[in-house]
């Protein structure tokens, strides 16, 4: 069951206070980047520099890793954007996957009426009442001018495929993967074997027409997604399962370094939930802007495949050969993002402290998660020989880990510099190295430093990482 005194833990401070000290941060060590900037951009849309795809790939493969490799009962599957537009009637997206809208009558600036100031806290009954601006005294927070009363807003993109633009060439641009797990199920199943209850297990973009976007790459109207549908007996094995995956999706957020105080669950009133819930409980997360919604899990019934089933005429039943029964599966959904996870570890990494009277900032990643597992630094770069020497350690150590070379700077502004990408340990190469074939590894974490022989340094970062993975 939901600890409902978890709504009220209003009294957890973010790890960072202000949004902006992480949007300046990824921008100058190349996190993220404004999407076309040289023509000014374009809303919503951000694109991943050298640091940060790596950080988003590593979120993945930790999900992954979590979701399918270390688990017998989940496989995987890639499927396309672009599916059959009926897809989406039947899902319900075409009819109801929408968002109440306002519009200011000077500036002409819409917005979602959930966020507007004073219009925090509201019902999902009252976000449909018609009379809720009026009622409320609600006004355009840019020039304070009159607002409409809400209407619906759809929030898929669509698109033409072929070479006439007709209703028989519409498309739409996926809003989530699942529909791509549900319309595969047969295929899934069949070929992989599997029996209930078991699951299929997917990362891929999905883009939404999103109103309001905003706070950084909280909320984007390209992003991706890292979705689990779980196939069980109807009933009460679906609630098992969801009672089941609850705490162990949130416990994966601590697993790889977020602080559990700043998590919390929320569950969905009955007059919030979308169509196809029975159940639905958000694992949020304290970020500046305060508790949002960083994953959902869904009891989903029959809704998906009993949907389509009916749609397409294809009989979408499991057989059960044990008990003889044929029925419909119930979804238990694991739903999240794969940048808002990246961006709340990036969130909940960073700190700053003063170290012999200078201010340190440090990302305090795991090192599962860091871009960079090791970094290789000279001490004196105009020596060719541990130049030499430091180079050939670092292509040794890429064949298993990411690493990088720097010697931009003097040896105490490289550590500097890898403290607040997040790297967890600097191997440094120095004059002695050059005679007893050691160099010096530094923590992230503790600053320590051993020395350790060559040949045995890769060995010692694989191990770290390994350890580190609990």
């Amino acid at each position: 069951m939901t600890d409902t005194r978890e709504r009220d833990r209003s009294d957890v401070a973010p790890a960072v206070a202000e949004l902006e000290t992480i949007v300046s941060l990824a921008k100058r060590r190349g996190f993220v980047f404004p999407s076309s900037e040289i023509y000014g951009g374009i809303n919503a849309v951000w694109d991943y520099g050298p640091l940060g795809v790596e950080l988003k790939n590593n979120v993945k493969r930790a999900w992954w890793r979590a979701m399918v490799q270390e688990r017998d009962d989940i496989v995987g599957l890639d499927a396309g954007i672009l599916m059959h537009p009926q897809v989406w009637v039947t899902s319900g997206h075409v009819g109801s996957f929408s968002d109440p809208l306002v519009e200011c009558a000077t500036c002409h600036r819409r917005y979602r009426l959930d966020e507007l100031p004073g219009a925090e806290g509201l019902s999902a009954t009252d976000l449909r009442d018609e009379s809720v601006v009026e009622r409320l005294g609600l006004v355009c927070p840019n020039d304070g001018g009159q607002l409409s009363a809400p209407r619906r807003f759809n929030l898929m993109f669509t698109s033409h495929m072929g070479p006439v633009e007709d209703d028989g060439s519409l498309v739409y641009f996926r809003p989530e993967t699942a529909q791509g797990s549900y319309v595969n199920f047969k295929n899934v199943q069949g070929s992989s074997r599997k029996k209930i209850p078991f699951g299929i297990a997917q990362i891929g973009k999905s883009f939404r027409n999103e109103i309001s976007p905003g706070n950084f790459v909280f909320r984007m109207r390209e992003f991706e997604q890292m979705e689990m549908q779980y196939f069980v007996r109807p009933g009460d094995a679906a609630t098992a399962a969801f009672d089941e995956w609850l705490p162990e999706r949130r416990a994966w957020y601590s697993r790889y370094g977020v602080d559990p105080s700043r998590l919390r669950l929320r569950e969905h009133a009955p007059d919030e939930l979308a169509h196809y819930a029975k159940k639905a409980i958000d694992v949020e997360y304290r970020f500046p802007f305060g508790w949002k919604e960083l994953e959902g899990i869904h009891n989903r019934g029959d809704f998906d495949l009993g949907s389509h089933a009916r749609a397409s005429g294809e009989n979408l039943e499991y057989f059960d050969p044990a008990s003889e029964e044929h029925f419909i599966p119930w979804v238990v959904e694991t739903a999240a993002g794969a940048d808002r996870a990246a961006f709340t570890f990036l969130i909940d990494a960073w700190r700053e402290e003063e170290v012999r009277g200078e201010k340190r900032v440090v990302l305090g990643l795991h090192p599962e998660l860091a871009p960079y597992k090791v970094a290789v630094l000279p001490l004196l770069k105009k020596r060719p020989e541990i130049v030499a020497m430091a180079r050939a350690l670092r292509a040794d150590l890429a064949r298993d880990v990411m690493a990088v070379y720097d010697d931009t700077a003097a040896i105490g502004k490289l550590y500097r510099r890898q403290d607040e990408i997040g790297t967890p340990w600097c191997v440094t190469v120095d004059v002695e190295s050059l005679e007893d074939g050691a160099v010096t590894v530094r923590e992230r974490d503790t600053m320590t430093q051993a020395r350790v022989p060559l040949e045995g340094v890769g060995r010692l970062i694989l191990d770290r990482l390994a350890a580190s993975r609990g």
